[in-house]
């Protein structure tokens, strides 16, 4: 006899007359509202979106997958095996693994949000469903990437006066909070209502947007477990250099959200790239609605990336040389602020070489000139910058920069007992050459020995060399573009001619104990081949050419 399976009960009770009606509703607001959701996040449905029927949705979700493989079962409940799978799957399918039931999307959850990319907008922080969404995923965020580019839209021209045509000037002050008074008036957002009513006609959303701060404030305070923090502002040619953004104000707003929301976190930053008036509305003790709580926030990054665009101090234009200094001492000042808890620091120059920002307290441009109506008693009393040190500093590097071997030698001094391992990656030396600069090496060593080990590299280009054919005879590849070792002798040649040179310093932990236990290793990467001299088609090649001695 064959019995008849019986029928499963239905995975949500029916609703009728006005319930049925209020459901339907509510059903439509979320699809909506799930319609537009920015982070990427799985789209609300009735059964998970009524409060009051949140557990039994949740449990009749987790039973539209049920299993009855006792190996799949042990599989997917073992924590290290299924971790291990979920590091492996593409972001692509993690959102559909996530539609399949409940536990798969608590699982994959973390992977799919470790990492987000916001693109500032008008309604970034402020649209309801996304700020929802990014209450629902926030606590997986890891890294946080926001990207605001100089646009056509983000420039802020001068604020007229309609009645009499004259420019108006406008002091910012940030509002963290709107205060109210007691007859339930709101304070005018930017000081008078005068000004109000000037900004909301002639500057764009964008700028209302940027200036949002307790949006942004409650934005971050979601992100309780961000580590990394990313900014990127590029496009800076868009738009006229000495004149404020709608990306300056959201810098500031950014700042003070980052200083307010309780990220514990956090320990790396990257600024890729940034623009040189960045800087002033990202630091902590010189920037718009600082307080005096502000630098504890930023003492807990361990890991500073900077790629800036390039300032010239120009010889001439005496406002650009101004304002071009002030750009100078405002980096100063902010890796100064945040120089005690630095491990790691990369710094590149983007576009033309720049001054080493690592040692702007040597630069001539940098000190103040004395005037002659100064009285002689404090001509001596006038000082530039005061120097950066870098107390736990351990991995450094500098890119498209120009200094002196002097400023090179007085830095590896400086952090010798610190500092593991350095780079300075096309820098030009204005004065001296790289035995001056890397001259303490020899104090630590205790010897010259270091100067046996060290390697470096330059870039050989594609050659070209005649190549038999079928009959006739044809221009190929003599070899393929690589790094060559060369001799320690052909090194100053090659420095001029490159314009840098790559440099390492690493402290052997494996070294004998004595008088050279903490010699350095200066080390650059190796090449692909040890040597293209001693191939056959090589000497082929000079024998028949240039060097007929060659055997």
């Amino acid at each position: 006899m064959y019995s008849q399976r019986p029928t499963p009960p239905p995975l949500k009770r029916s609703v009728s007359g006005d319930s049925q009606s209020s459901y339907a509703s509510q059903a439509t607001t979320v699809s909506r509202a799930s319609s537009r959701l920015l982070f990427g996040e799985i789209p609300l449905t009735p059964a998970t979106s009524i409060g009051s029927r949140s557990s039994r949705a949740n449990s009749s979700v987790c039973n539209l997958v049920y299993s009855t493989s006792t190996p799949f079962l042990r599989f997917w409940m073992n924590d290290e095996v299924r971790e291990n799978v979920l590091a492996h799957i593409d972001d692509e399918d993690l959102p559909n693994l996530r539609l399949v039931c409940h536990d798969f999307s608590s699982r994959a959850a973390p992977y799919l949000f470790e990492y987000l990319t916001v693109t500032f907008k008008p309604s970034t922080f402020t649209k309801p469903a996304r700020m929802e969404a990014l209450l629902r995923i926030g606590h997986h965020v890891k890294t946080f990437t926001f990207h605001m580019p100089h646009e056509p839209n983000t420039f802020l021209p001068p604020i007229i006066d309609p009645e009499t045509g004259m420019e108006k000037q406008f002091i910012y002050d940030p509002q963290i909070q709107l205060a109210s008074t007691p007859g339930n008036v709101k304070q005018p957002k930017y000081g008078s209502p005068e000004m109000n009513d000037l900004l909301i006609k002639q500057y764009p959303p964008i700028f209302h947007a940027a200036t949002n701060v307790p949006a942004f404030v409650a934005a971050f305070s979601e992100l309780v477990n961000l580590t990394h923090l990313k900014i990127s502002c590029p496009g800076l040619d868009n738009t006229p250099r000495y004149r404020r953004t709608a990306v300056d104000y959201a810098l500031v707003s950014l700042r003070i959200a980052v200083e307010r929301a309780p990220l514990f976190s956090l320990h790396t930053l990257s600024l890729l790239p940034i623009h040189p008036g960045g800087l002033l509305y990202l630091h902590p003790m010189h920037g718009f609605g600082s307080t005096q709580l502000s630098a504890r926030r930023w003492g807990q990054i361990r890991y500073l990336s900077i790629c800036m665009e390039s300032v010239q101090v120009p010889p001439t234009s005496a406002r650009n040389r101004q304002q071009s200094l002030e750009h100078l001492r405002t980096l100063h000042a902010y890796l100064r602020t945040l120089s005690r808890g630095l491990t790691r620091l990369f710094f590149r120059w983007k576009g033309e070489r720049g001054l080493s920002p690592l040692s702007l307290d040597r630069e001539p441009c940098m000190l103040p000139v004395e005037e002659e109506c100064m009285h002689p008693s404090m001509r001596g009393e006038v000082r530039g910058p005061r120097p950066l040190k870098f107390p736990r500093l351990r991995y450094m590097e500098l890119e498209n920069a120009i200094m002196d071997s002097v400023q090179i030698a007085d830095f590896i001094h400086k952090h010798r007992r610190s500092l593991v391992e350095f780079n300075f990656e096309d820098v030009k030396l204005r004065q001296g050459n790289w035995d001056d600069a890397l001259a303490p090496l020899t104090q630590i060593a205790g010897s010259d020995t270091w100067k046996a080990r060290q390697e470096e590299v330059m870039d050989v280009p594609i050659l070209l060399s005649p190549v038999e054919g079928d009959g006739e005879r044809v221009m190929g590849p003599l070899f393929e573009e690589e790094e060559v070792v060369m001799p320690r002798a052909s090194c100053d040649s090659t420095r001029s001619r490159t314009g840098g040179l790559t440099r390492w310093l690493s402290k052997s932990s494996g070294s004998a104990p004595g008088k050279n236990a903490n010699a350095p290793n200066v080390k650059v990467r190796k090449g692909a081949k040890e040597s293209f001299m001693g191939s056959e088609h090589m000497k082929r090649f000079l024998r028949g050419s240039l060097f007929p001695r060659i055997k």
